[in-house]
């Protein structure tokens, strides 16, 4: 399912004329990042080196990686690495990534997340409000269920079966990651303020026979509100053994991949 836009979208919709947004996505996995730092600016390569943990740094260079591997496929930029070291991303006050071109702020958004060596970037029009994450479908306590999620939610876990719950508990958790990034808050909000609805039948595991792997056709709908007045219209994916979730704060098409994305118009228009 991936024509049109997210059935949430349909809730901005009522009253107000709004065009659904374009966002582009990307994956990097560890094996793509070069072993040098050639690719970094000189901000960057600061920062690098400040990170103390190995774990933390390897997922630095994989994220800031992937970003610039996605800004010059949507940008139509060299990705020679001396000519990646001019993009460069930024964290701000928020911890937000932001995207500066040869010193200057460019006028695009992003979105990063990473997990087991995977990381994802989404790509869209400067000044709208989105975010994106990467969760691992696995095995998670009742405790967690308790302490994360609203009663909408619970309703709809205590209704799953125990095969398809690894993806529903990965699925939900990975759309309020999203939704608090689009907010710009991260974590510091209690994640019950939030209540995710996918627009699709979580189907169980494993899911190979699915299709759900396949590049096209691959997202499925969901919504994320936040309070009375705030609805996210999102997607969803699934691939091997991670969800991948993607929310705006306006109406939204389904991804589309950065490399069929040639030139920066439609993205920024």
């Amino acid at each position: 399912m991936n024509e049109g836009f997210s059935p949430c979208g349909r809730l901005f919709l009522e009253g107000t004329r709004y065009t659904p947004m374009d966002i582009y996505w990307l994956e990097q996995t560890e094996s793509d990042v070069p072993a040098n730092n050639d690719w970094l600016s000189l901000r960057e390569a600061t920062v690098l080196a400040a990170l103390r943990f190995l774990k933390r740094r390897s997922d630095w260079r994989l994220g800031r990686w992937t970003a610039k591997q996605a800004l010059a496929a949507c940008l139509n930029l060299p990705t020679d690495l001396l000519a990646l070291a001019d993009l460069e991303i930024r964290a701000a006050s928020s911890g937000a990534p932001e995207v500066f071109l040869h010193g200057d702020p460019a006028d695009i958004a992003i979105s990063l997340s990473h997990r087991a060596g995977t990381a994802l970037c989404t790509l869209g029009p400067h000044g709208r409000n989105f975010g994106c994450d990467l969760e691992m479908v696995e095995p998670r306590s009742a405790a967690f269920v308790d302490d994360y999620f609203t009663a909408a939610e619970k309703a709809l876990i205590a209704d799953t079966s125990p095969s398809g719950l690894p993806l529903l508990l990965a699925l939900l958790w990975s759309g309020k990651e999203s939704a608090l990034k689009a907010l710009r808050v991260g974590l510091r909000l209690d994640t019950r303020c939030m209540s995710v609805s996918p627009g699709h039948t979580v189907p169980p595991h494993p899911y190979a026979s699915l299709g759900l792997a396949a590049d096209s056709g691959g997202w499925y709908p969901l919504c994320v509100r936040y309070s009375s007045t705030q609805t996210f219209s999102g997607w969803w994916r699934l691939e091997t053994d991670l969800v991948r979730t993607v929310v705006s704060d306006a109406p939204l098409h389904a991804p589309m991949s950065a490399l069929n994305a040639t030139t920066a118009s439609a993205l920024l228009a």
